[in-house]
Formats: C-alpha cells, sequence, structure tokens
C-alpha cells in the first residue's frame, strides 16, 4: 500500500485533534445531559456519571493525542530500523484499565445492589402495568392490600386490578390513575404486569425498572422536592407503547396524607 503524501498525514492528525476539542468542548459548554435530578439517589448517580467521564474523556485525549504524534512522526519512522515490541508495555495498559473498570463498576454499584425492603415509616403503594396504562393502588386506614385474582379483572367494570370484593382488606384500598407520593418519605413501589414486559422509567429520578409478568418486584424512592414528572413505560410493549404514560405528582406531607385519607377524591 503506498504511503500518503505528508500534508494528507498532517490532515489526519488535525482531524483527530479537532474531534478530541470537540469532546472537550462538550464538557465546558455545560450541555443539558439530564434534567434535574428529584432524589439524593439520583444526584450521587449524577456525580458518578460525571466522575466517569471526566476518567475515560482523559484517556481519550491522551489516546488521540498519541495517535497525533503517531502520525506526524510516521514519515520519520519509515527510514528507522524496526524496534522490538515493548511487551511490558501492553501488560501495563491492559492492567490499568482493568483496575479503572472494576473499580467505576464498584463505585457505582452500590446504589443498584441495595434490596428494598418495607419497614415502618416506609409509604406502600402498588404499580399495575397493562397494555397500555399505569395504575396505583394505595392501602387504606389498615394499611394492608386486598387480595386480587386475574379472574377478577375487568376494565369495563372498573376493576382493572381485579381486587376481590369479598376481601374485607381491600373495601378501602383505592386505585388512581396518577402516582402521588410524599415529599421526604421513602415510598416503596410494588410493581407488577398482568401481560407482557413493561418498564418504570422517570427520568428526574434515574430509575428504570423492567416489570415482569408473575413477579412482585420492590423498588424504593424518595422524593425531595414537590413536583409532577413522565411517567414512561420505556419497553416496547405492543403498538400502544408510544402512549403508555402517567404522571408522579410529588406533594408536601400533609398535602399527600389529607388526599390518601379522603380516599384519593381531593
Amino acid at each position: 500500500m503506498p504511503a500518503l503524501p505528508v500534508y494528507w498525514e498532517l490532515l489526519l492528525g488535525l482531524i483527530i485533534f479537532l474531534v478530541t476539542a470537540a469532546g472537550w468542548g462538550m464538557f465546558f459548554l455545560k450541555p443539558a445531559w439530564f434534567p434535574l435530578a428529584i432524589t439524593a439517589a439520583g444526584v450521587d448517580w449524577d456525580n458518578q456519571f460525571s466522575r466517569t467521564l471526566w476518567i475515560t474523556g482523559a484517556i481519550f485525549t491522551a489516546a488521540q493525542l498519541g495517535l497525533v504524534w503517531v502520525i506526524i512522526r510516521k514519515k520519520r519512522a519509515r527510514t528507522e530500523p524496526e524496534k522490538p515490541e515493548a511487551t511490558w508495555l501492553e501488560y501495563l495498559w491492559t492492567g490499568a484499565t482493568a483496575v479503572l473498570f472494576l473499580s467505576l463498576a464498584v463505585a457505582g454499584s452500590r446504589g443498584w445492589a441495595s434490596i428494598p425492603q418495607n419497614r415502618p415509616g416506609v409509604e406502600l403503594i402498588e404499580v399495575y402495568a397493562h397494555q397500555f396504562a399505569w395504575n396505583f393502588r394505595y392501602p387504606g386506614p389498615d394499611h394492608r392490600f386486598g387480595k386480587t385474582s386475574l379472574a377478577l379483572i375487568s376494565d369495563s367494570g372498573g376493576n382493572s386490578l381485579g381486587i376481590d370484593p369479598k376481601d374485607s382488606r381491600g373495601k378501602d384500598d383505592f386505585v388512581t390513575s396518577t402516582l402521588r407520593v410524599p415529599v421526604g418519605r421513602p415510598v416503596l413501589l410494588l410493581l407488577h404486569s398482568r401481560d407482557v414486559i413493561h418498564d418504570f422509567f422517570v427520568r428526574e429520578l434515574r430509575t428504570k425498572q423492567d416489570v415482569v409478568p408473575g413477579m412482585e418486584i420492590p423498588l424504593e424512592i424518595l422524593v425531595d422536592r414537590p413536583g409532577q414528572w413522565e411517567i414512561a413505560c420505556a419497553e416496547l410493549c405492543g403498538l400502544g407503547h408510544s402512549q403508555m404514560r402517567s404522571l408522579l405528582i410529588a406533594l408536601p406531607p400533609d398535602e399527600f396524607d389529607r388526599w390518601k385519607a379522603s380516599g384519593g377524591t381531593n
């Protein structure tokens, strides 16, 4: 293969340099990577993401500058005798990459590796997904959910969850189409799907959790500011997938308690 003219080599080096500079520019121009996080866990996730970007960005820059240097010196290297391979250098960068990767993986595992548990002071809410809607069930004053059965499900009859009317524990349960939670209070969501795999996704929570049929999947959240945000299904679940949306509404604790005491009517 014939060698490229020197000016083409210099042009290639310049292009690599400009790409590297553009990548660094994204850090300093502060692009809108994510919307504002509404939980402390979300802030931690953003910080971990930023640390990872800075580390990998520095490595990327060093690699690209090394390529520029190699391209510029390429012509001179053609006239020099071939040097023996530096095997120790290959071991060094392979080992350093492995240590860096494992360190970042361990640092980022603290969030997803935790196991949510029901405990005193936690607000318990059941989340039901089906094509193509979300429903949320709250326990009444007895703080217990009634039984459900697939055989009792009737969307047209107003029983989309299949709540057993004969179970006294479910008499005070109520179901809503939007998810209301108290600010500053831990909430344990129990995720269910009655048909296919769905995915509970709220950008501002930095949370994306699959909802699998036949399983009850716990997900703990703690919203630290009032407001409302979109809940989307992030798993392709059928023709109406794009319309499967709801709202997460965070209320001050006293306002949430009044709303819950009213059975979700106010």
